[in-house]
């Protein structure tokens, strides 16, 4: 088996730890227990060879012997390959993952990032900017709740498609997005009480706490 190796930055500000999106790739590997090891890149100076891996200067990658994916859905996607604990060989099973793991990433993080950069920025409220993207967020949202209300997870067993949607929902209810969907709730407080999210969340948290001990105490 080929090395794994998960690059992230060295150290991030306070408010996107333990949403950088290396958890979600964190989280995948605990959940299908393949070995893995860690690597940093500055996060205020991004060089050649960080762009030749992700050419928008962002992390997460992930090296798997001389192979280099950048992109977290397809990240998840190759190591979902790798492991049917993250996709099911089943085919009608694998089916509903894939869809669902793309509809994450294109139709509901597509209204979810938006309305989190408006939060983050402070805009929230009554500007023509957030009218728009909250109701497209509450949309999408809409939908969502009965598909959530119906079933534990989105493809029968646990995939790599609950890692992606519920990492996109959790960002939501950090500021309180899903008040009003108890179904979208329940389906992140369910994901996120796995072990392995929990070790992924705990490992994250810890990589940059190390980076602020360091700064502090430099040798």
């Amino acid at each position: 088996m080929a090395d794994l190796t998960l690059t992230t930055f060295d150290w991030v500000p306070e408010m996107p730890r333990g949403f950088v999106r290396d958890l979600r790739v964190r989280w995948a590997l605990e959940e299908a227990r393949l070995p893995y090891r860690v690597a940093s890149v500055p996060f205020r100076d991004r060089s050649a060879e960080h762009f030749a891996h992700q050419p928008f200067g962002q992390v997460p990658w992930l090296t798997d012997g001389d192979i280099s994916i950048f992109e977290s859905g397809a990240i998840l996607l190759h190591l979902g390959e790798r492991s049917d604990a993250l996709l099911s060989t089943d085919p009608r099973q694998r089916s509903e993952a894939l869809k669902w793991l793309f509809a994450a990433l294109n139709s509901v993080e597509m209204a979810s990032l938006p309305w989190s950069l408006l939060v983050f920025s402070g805009e929230s409220g009554g500007t023509s900017a957030w009218t728009r993207f909250d109701g497209f967020l509450q949309s999408r949202l809409r939908h969502m709740e009965p598909v959530l209300t119906g079933r534990k997870w989105l493809a029968g067993p646990f995939s790599v498609a609950d890692i992606l949607m519920a990492d996109v929902l959790r960002l939501v209810d950090r500021f309180d997005g899903l008040a009003e969907y108890p179904a979208c709730r329940d389906y992140v407080a369910r994901a996120t009480a796995r072990p392995a999210f929990a070790k992924a969340h705990a490992d994250q948290m810890a990589h940059f706490a190390a980076a602020d001990r360091a700064a502090a105490f430099p040798t």
